[in-house]
Order: C-alpha cells, then structure tokens, then sequence
C-alpha cells in the first residue's frame, strides 16, 4: 500500500483517498506503538513475558513507520510545497506529516539522514524542510484558536528542528563542509519558531496559559536555549553572519520572557566582540541594530524591562573586556538613547490626538540627525510632515519639508537619499527633488499665511531661475507668485495667535513630558478654554493647576498627573532693519508675534501698606521670561523652555508700560482707520472713551496721586527720571487722542452724536489740565502719495526695552535731539521738493473752545490746509500770532526734527504750575523738536 501512496500522492490523484488511507495507517499504528508502551510499562514486566512482548509489538511498528518514513515523508513535504495556501488538502497534509513526525524517534532520524546516497541530496532535503517549516509557522494552515492542533504541529517541529541542528553540527560545520546559507537558513527558521503568536504565553489569559505550559511546556525557551548554542557552535564562521543575523537576534531577545532575554542578550556582545578582533570597530553591527530596533520597536516590541536589561548586562560584558570598556558603554548609551525615544513614540502614535506623537517624532529626528543617520532622519520628517498636514498645521508642515531642501544641494548631483512622500520617481537629481520640495513649500506657507517665509523661498527659486537654469517662464512664473505674497500681507487679515505655557508635572506623565514646561502657538482665534479641553483629553485623570506659580517638590515627585496652563505674551525682538523706518503695522505685527523665543507672563501682587482708593501706588508685578529650545513657529507648534528668568517690576514702571501700551493701541487704531475708513468704530468709541472719561476708567489721575506727589519723590529720589518719562507719556497721549476723535466724529451715526459730543467734552477738559501741567505736544506724520494712504505710525524701539531687560530704574538723562543743520539754499529747496513730492503734512494747533473738534476738516481737505493743532486752551488764552501759523504750516526738512517711525513734532511749555520736562525722553522717540515759546 504505501508504494502505491506514494505514486500517487506523488502524482496528485486520488488524493482524497489518499489522505484517509494515510491518515488510518498512522492512527493503526500510533494506537499499536501505544499498546507496545504499555505492555512494556506494566508492574512486574522487567524481564517477562509481557516485556518481551511488548518490545517485538513495539519493533514491529517501528519497522513501519520506518517504511512510511523514507517513502512517504518527503512526498507529503513536497506535496505541501506545491499546493496553494487556499486548498482545503493541505491542512490535511500537513496532520499527516506532524504525525509522522510525532512517532519518529533518535533512531528514525538518525537512519533517515544516512539513507541519503550523498551529501548534496541531505543538504537539498534539510534547505527544503527548514524553508517549508518557516512559511507554515508564518502562515498557519490551522486557525489561531485551534490552539491543540497548534500546539502540536510546534511540539513536532521543535523536535524535528533540534535534530535537524545536531545534523547541522556534525556535517556541515567544518571548515571543508561549511554551508553558510543551511546554517543561516536554520536561524531564520528557529527565530521565527521562537516568536510565533502562538507561543506568546503573556497574551493568552491565565487559565490558558496555564493549560499550555502544563501539557507543552514553554517552548521559547527550549529553541532560544538551541540557538545560543548554535551560534557558539559557528567558532570563526560568527563574522560571517554579521550584521545579517543581528536582525533575527534582536528579535528573539526582544520576546517579553525575562530568562529567555538573560540567556540570549549577551549574543550581541560576542558579536561586538567578533566583528572588533578582526576589524578594531563594530561599526556593522552598531548600523544595523539601530536600523533594525527602529522597526522593531514601532512594530510593537520591547518594553522598559528590556531597556534595563540591555543596558545592565552589555555593560557587565564590556567591562570585562578592557578594550571594549570605552566604546562599548558609548554604543550602550546610544542604544538606550534611542530605545527611550522610541518606546515614547510608540506610546502616542495610536492616539487619537497627535500632538504629543509629533513630539516623539521630533526627538527621534533630532537623535537620528545627532548620529548622522541621514536615512532615517529623513523618514521621520516624513512622518512629521504627514502628521502636521493631517491637522492642517501647514507652516509647521512647511517648515518640516525645508529641513529636507536644506540638505540638498542646487547641483545635477544624483540624489542618493531615499525620496520620501508623493515625489515623483523622475526627480533623480538634487536641483530637482529641491524645486518640488521649494513648491511644496511655497503652497503650505500660503496656506498657512505665513507669506513673508513663503516670499523668502521664491527669491531663491527666483535666483536660481535667472541666473543658474536661465528659464524665464519659470521665473515670471515665481515672480508673480511673490508679488501675490506681498499683495496678501497688506490686504489680507491675519489675526495673531495666541500662546500658552504648560507645565506637565507628576511622574505620572511620559518622560518626554514630566516635570516640563513648553511654549505652545495657539491656531487662529483659538480660545484658552478650547485649547485647555484638548490639550487634558489624552489625560483624563489629570489635574488642572489653579496656580500659575511653580508648583513645589509635593507635586513634581508626586505619582499623579498635574497640568498648569496660561496665556504668556510673545516678546518681539528688535529689528535692526525697521530702524528709522515708518513701516505698515501689517508688516511690523508679522514679526511680533512670529520668530519669537522669548515670552513673558506677568502676575501682579501687592506690596507695602495697602491703599484702598489706589491699588496702582502698591501694585508690584513680578515678570517671568520663558525662553524655548527654538524660535516658534517652527517644525512644532510647541518647544520646551530651557530657561526661566523672574524680574520685579515697580509700581512706577508698570504704569509707564501701561501708557507706553495704551499710547500703542490708540496708534494702532488710528493707523487701521486711516488704511481702512470702512472699519466698525464701536472698538475705537470704547478705547478712547475709557481713557478720556474717568468715570469709565479713571484715566491716569491714579498715577498722578500715586507717582507726583512731592512725599513719594522724597522716598524714592531715584525715580526721578522715570516720573519724568510718566509725565512725557501722559502729555504725548494728547495728540494721539486728538486724531482718535477727530477719526470719530467723522465716522460717528448721527445716533451716536451725544455720545461723541460728551466724549469731546471730557477730552477738551483732560487736554487743558495735561497741557497745563506737563505742557504741549505737536506730532506730524507724513503720507505716502503713491498708496494714497497714511504710513503706519509705530513707535521706537525702545519703547518696551524696560519690559524686555527688567531694568529696575532708567534714570539716565533723555538727550536733546539736535536740529538738522541748513546747509545750502538749494538743498533746501531739493528737500521741499521732495517732501511736497511724497508727502502732506498735518499737525495739530489751537482752536476756539466754540469750535468742535469733530467739525475739522477731513484728511484730504488737511492736505491743503496748513497745520492745526488740535489741543485746547483755556478760555483766556491767546491765540498764537500769524506769523507762526504761516511758519508752521509746511515746515521744511530743516525746520523739523522727524522720528525713526516716521514721526516728527514739537514740545511747548506749560501755562501752569508744574514746568514741562527740559527734554524729550528717548523712550518715547529717538528724535523731537524742541522749540520754546519764545521762538514760536
């Protein structure tokens, strides 16, 4: 019978009854082979009559499946190789080949291996069995809750593989018999043995677990045991599996079974040691376990036990070796490095929110470029980018893919980088895998309104395409792009965003996160509260801290979870290039909120004995300055703070800064009135009505009961200079509320008239007691004929320098502007030339308190009229003479003193008591005329 199954199991017929005829053959003698063991086994059978009756049933059915052995074996193994995975027979084949596996003992095999007439014939059989092994362990025929039939085709293949090893030792070891590829083709085959689903015991429940390890054992430890030995079996021949056996080895040690990672991680350092002896570096094998724990780990493997474990016992080898001592524990702390930063990543790549993923992936990139590993660095920008798109972060998306264009160069060089994302396989050089990546760019900066980085990047792409590839299409092309930039930032609205600084403290956060503080860049119009929902829904249980002040000890090395969040303010570096400069606030908003590394939160207390009727002589702020890792925007809305400074400011510099900043808001208003008339007036009619009605706001009489007092000078002598800089504020304020008010009487619904009509009241009694107490201020601004719009007012730039150094007292004296020098008549008149060619002037004199201040002319009739100052007198004051007005009315380039910002103006003494200051403090502009009454 068993020649005709082979024949025609051989020949694919018939098989159906074939199987079943097998498959009772094998059941017939598994049940005599157990009767034979049995009669064996009986009491008192030693040396009777049972026992040698048993032992000839028992060689009767070795005879046979002897037979089955060397004529069916290998035609059911082919069989199986040439069936499709989908063919309902080969389940069945492959129970009839474990059961003969399964009844096969030492002496089977070890006559099955010599019946091959040759060497090369063993050596096909074992390259075949080991091959058909790997792909059924790969891709049961069995369903994975068929845990019996699972269970023992692996029991069978244990076996088999063990004495297939032994074969392995024996005959293809020696230097004249050595067979690479069978030796390599074995370790494939016992690691991926050692990690099937099937045996990972830690993910099956308890009771089955239980059932496994009592009926099969843990058979990971078995095969793990074997392929330790085999490796120290290979001798000299270990280089030559290096690096491809690392990958197998790493992932073997990296199963969740603590014994069997003891016994097997020291394999690594036999073969730190194996590749340093013959080459003096293990630079092989350091390359490819780091690319292969990259996979490994973001596949799901490896834990912080096998970090510990890795890093305890490869220290222990090294040490020993004192050659290996110094780089070894270098390449251990790489590897440990990484290992943490993955093992984060893994942590959050499946949240739903991504935010704390696009970390992780920025630390990765970081370490990958630390270490010069170009590859892999470029496929977590990938990553990166991917991410920011999906959340439609285009400038961080952008300023991702730039970090890839930085590395190539414009040349015709091959890019040898592995091209990432949706780039065409065409771009084989690096000029052009650069120009897409500079269009993609492009397109994610407009789309993230980020136009001034956009507009950087098409200069480049201009340059090279006038002056490197010569393709004018392309560069009108680009050219216009850029001019739509600059369109975009004077036409489009882009509101600021916000930023928040959150502190993650508690052990119970990751360690990328623990104990930390980071700066985020809120989106658009993106509240705190809204912000705060997302920024806790990864962690539910957390606590939101109350507090804005640094929590202590009891919270940081406490095992929970506490989130503190609040709004600090970007603070703007100093711009060389907008000096002397009167520059639109759309451009000069751009950069005070973007390009920033420093921010600021300011938390005000009180200090001294407390006034009831004055909180500002006793309100103190104590300033916190946060700097972060990286300018924001930038590849992540969020960098860490790597440093923290606290500055004190007075009561006295906190109300110069508040003045300084309502000076700002009230330019900034009139400067968007002025470029847009169409604009809502209600935010202009609320700003200038809580500044000049006092019973709105209480105006600045607070500072001045607080700060001007003669006591308050005694005790504090130093504070000279900067009450002088208070009081110069307050009298500059004049003329900017001034153009505020006549900008509202002009847009004002006559529904409205009352309202502004009380307004103008307070303003012209608030203008008379300022003007009489700290004197006149006259300001002038110069239009751009060519827009047909008003230049943006700004203030200099020292203006917040306070704010940024935390200077304690500016006492130094303000220097006097000097006038500009008459030098010739005929540069006079180029000069006048030139002002009546680009600009008009408006100034403010006094009118008659009978004549409103919203009947004045409208800016296009000023540009006509000669200057009129807005500031209004007292009843009995005179009239200035004819004569000055016709002086005034157009001054010329010698008869004026302009600010860097674009601003000119005069300063006349008071009436009053109090005398005006001698000089005009720098911190308020770089440059003014100063003319007294007796030239006026």
């Amino acid at each position: 019978a068993v020649p005709i199954l082979q024949e025609l199991i051989g020949k694919g017929e018939e098989e159906d009854a074939c199987i079943e005829l097998l498959s009772n053959i094998l059941e017939v003698l598994y049940k005599a082979q157990k009767r034979a063991e049995e009669l064996r086994a009986q009491p008192g059978a030693g040396k009777g009559q049972h026992r040698n009756r048993g032992d000839t049933e028992l060689g009767k059915v070795k005879k046979h499946i002897q037979l089955i052995l060397e004529q069916l074996l290998h035609t059911v193994n082919r069989r199986v190789i040439v069936l499709d995975r989908e063919n309902t027979l080969r389940s069945h084949y492959v129970a009839c080949m474990a059961a003969i596996l399964s009844q096969m003992d030492k002496d089977h095999y070890s006559s099955y291996i010599q019946a091959f007439p040759s060497r090369p014939e063993l050596m096909d059989f074992l390259m075949e069995t080991f091959i058909l092994f790997k792909d059924l362990i790969g891709k049961t025929v069995y369903p994975s809750d068929w845990m019996v039939m699972n269970m023992v085709q692996n029991r069978e293949f244990l076996r088999a593989i063990n004495q297939f090893a032994s074969t392995l030792t024996e005959m293809f070891l020696s230097n004249s018999s050595f067979e690479l590829q069978l030796w390599n083709n074995y370790f494939h085959l016992a690691v991926a043995f050692l990690t099937q689903d099937s045996l990972q015991l830690e993910n099956f429940s308890m009771a089955k677990r239980n059932s496994i390890l009592a009926k099969y054992g843990d058979m990971r430890a078995t095969i793990g045991a074997a392929i330790r030995d085999m490796w120290y079996n290979l001798g000299n021949r270990k280089i030559e599996f290096i690096p491809g056996m690392v990958g197998p080895i790493l992932e073997m040690t990296l199963v969740p079974e603590l014994e069997l990672r003891k016994s097997t991680i020291p394999i690594f350092f036999d073969m730190m040691l194996c590749e340093y002896q013959l080459t003096k570096s293990f630079s092989r094998f350091e390359d490819e376990i780091l690319r292969k724990l990259d996979s490994e780990v973001e596949g799901g493997r490896g834990d912080e036990q096998y970090k510990q474990l890795f890093e305890s016992i490869l220290l222990s080898c090294c040490q020993r070796h004192s050659e290996l001592a110094k780089p070894g524990e270098n390449f251990i702390a790489l590897v440990t490095g990484l290992l943490e930063r993955l093992l984060d990543y893994r942590a959050v790549m499946n949240d739903e929110n991504k935010t704390y993923s696009m970390s992780c992936t920025v630390n990765l990139l970081n370490f990958y470029k630390e270490i010069d590993r170009q590859a892999m660095y470029i496929r977590y920008l990938y990553k990166l980018k991917d991410l920011h798109i999906s959340y439609e972060n285009y400038t961080e998306g952008a300023y991702t893919l730039l970090l890839h264009a930085r590395l190539l160069k414009w040349s015709d060089e091959v890019n040898i980088a592995p091209i990432q994302g949706l780039h065409s396989p065409s771009l084989h050089t690096q000029r052009q895998l650069k120009e897409a990546l500079y269009n993609q760019i492009i397109e994610y900066f407009d789309q993230g309104k980020m136009w001034e980085e956009a507009i950087h990047i098409c200069k480049e792409l201009a340059e090279q395409y006038e002056n490197e590839v010569f393709d004018y299409e392309l560069l009108s092309d680009i050219l216009q792009r850029e001019a739509k930039f600059y369109e975009k930032i004077l036409k489009v609205l882009r509101p600021s965003p916000d930023y928040f600084a959150v502190g993650y403290y508690g052990q119970g956060f990751p360690t990328f996160l623990r104990n930390k503080v980071f700066i985020y860049r809120g989106k658009e119009y993106e509240r705190r509260e809204d912000f705060e929902m997302q920024l806790l829904s990864p962690f539910p249980h957390a606590e939101k801290l109350q507090s804005t002040s640094p929590p202590g000890q009891d919270i940081t090395g406490s095992p929970g979870q506490y989130i503190q969040c609040f709004t600090v303010q970007p603070v703007e570096e100093a711009k060389v290039w907008f000096k002397d400069q009167s520059i639109p606030e759309q451009i000069t908003n751009f950069y005070k909120a973007n390009h920033v590394q420093k921010f600021s939160y300011s938390r005000p207390f009180m200090k001294g004995p407390k006034d009831p009727d004055n909180e500002f002589a006793t309100m103190w702020i104590e300033r916190t300055t946060f700097v972060t890792a990286y300018p924001l925007p930038g590849i992540l809305r969020w960098f860490a703070v790597t440093s923290t400074t606290t500055t004190i400011i007075s009561p006295l510099e906190n109300a110069i800064e508040t003045m300084m900043k309502t000076n700002e808001r009230i330019m900034s208003e009139i400067n968007r009135h002025q470029n847009d008339p169409s604009l809502p007036i209600n935010p202009l009619s609320m700003l200038l009505n809580g500044i000049v009605d006092p019973a709105v706001m209480g105006g600045f009489a607070k500072y001045e009961t607080a700060f001007f007092q003669e006591s308050y000078l005694l005790e504090h002598p130093q504070d000279q200079g900067n009450i002088e800089k208070l009081k110069d504020l307050i009298a500059w304020q004049i003329p900017l509320l001034a153009e505020g008010i006549r900008i509202h009487g002009w847009k004002v619904m006559e529904d409205l008239r009352p309202f502004h009509e009380r307004m103008e009241q307070c303003f012209m009694q608030l203008q008379a007691k300022v003007e009489s107490q700290y004197g006149v201020r006259e300001m002038v601004c110069f239009e751009d004929r060519r827009s047909g719009r008003p230049r943006s007012m700004a203030w200099g730039p020292d203006w917040d320098r306070m704010s940024r150094t935390g200077d304690r007292q500016v006492t130094e004296a303000p220097q006097t502007p000097k006038l500009a020098l008459r030098t010739s008549e005929s540069e006079d008149r180029r000069n006048e030339r030139k002002e009546n060619r680009s600009s008009t002037f408006f100034g403010h004199r006094r009118q008659d308190l009978r004549q409103s201040i919203s009947e004045l002319p409208e800016p296009k009739d000023e540009k006509r009229r000669r200057s009129h100052n807005f500031s209004e007198s007292s009843s009995d004051a005179k009239q200035p003479p004819a004569n000055r007005d016709a002086a005034g009315a157009q001054p010329s380039a010698t008869g004026l003193s302009l600010s860097p910002t674009g601003f000119g103006g005069r300063v006349k003494s008071a009436s009053k008591v109090l005398p005006p200051p001698r000089k005009i403090s720098p911190m308020v502009y770089e440059t003014f005329l100063e003319q007294s009454n007796a030239t006026a």
